[in-house]
């Protein structure tokens, strides 16, 4: 990430008009912003100008952005917005699989998109309490300050969301987390009964770290929560 005041934001816009809203509103917010408008220049960008936080719309010239969020969560570790006009839960769930961090939909108050924005960098650049701490469990070992996880000595990619809620869950290992802690503690808002976020980053992460089928490292506690079960790692 950038060590500057004021956060880089590349933002990947084909509606020129709204491209210049936002860019001038959050300029206005002590943000710095770059702008693209294809999503074949999405990579080639991050990777020579390495954003603290991309936002990205979906129905993009070229190449969508579905695939360049694909392709950008390999070579990318730093947040990614989604901010499109398709309000499905399919697109959202999809969007949130493929990594993106957040998914707002248009039209977004820009009062609302500066909060999301800050949100996201904010947990990201929040100290850990065991910052720079290397936590192991069998061939799983993570390590807060690098914000890196390798298991069975591979490198795992992880989406920043998805780091936090493993590293969130490891730190209490052996200890079942409740959806509302998960919520308030990770997403900054109280569980309604209806958001997928969780699910879907809890099916992304397992899948990330072969725990699939049925599940014995990061365990579904029916009507409790999620249990991140240490002894499990060991035998991976």
């Amino acid at each position: 990430m950038n060590s500057v005041a004021q956060p880089l934001v590349l933002l990947v816009e084909d509606d020129i008009r709204l491209a210049d809203l936002v860019r001038t509103y959050l300029q206005a917010n002590d943000f710095r912003v770059n702008i693209e408008n294809r999503g074949d220049r999405v990579i080639d960008r991050v990777q020579r100008e390495n954003p603290d936080l991309v936002i990205l719309d979906i129905g993009l010239p070229v190449r969508d952005g579905f695939s360049v969020c694909r392709e950008l969560r390999t070579v990318y570790s730093s947040p990614i917005l989604m901010l499109t006009a398709r309000d499905s839960d399919i697109d959202h769930v999809v969007g949130l699989e493929l990594g993106a961090d957040d998914y707002v939909i248009k039209p977004v108050e820009p009062r609302v998109l500066v909060a999301r924005i800050q949100a996201l960098l904010r947990r990201r650049r929040s100290a850990d309490p065991i910052e720079g701490r290397t936590l192991r469990f069998g061939t799983l070992a993570i390590n807060s300050a690098a914000r890196s996880v390798v298991l069975q000595e591979q490198q795992i990619a992880l989406s920043s969301n998805e780091f936090d809620l493993l590293f969130f869950l490891a730190t209490r290992a052996g200890q079942i987390q409740s959806r509302e802690t998960l919520y308030q503690q990770l997403y900054r808002r109280d569980y309604d009964g209806l958001d997928r976020t969780l699910d879907v980053r809890i099916s992304h992460l397992r899948k990330k770290l072969g725990d699939t089928g049925n599940p014995e490292k990061i365990r579904t506690v029916w009507g409790h929560g999620y249990l991140f079960v240490p002894e499990a790692w060991s035998a991976s």
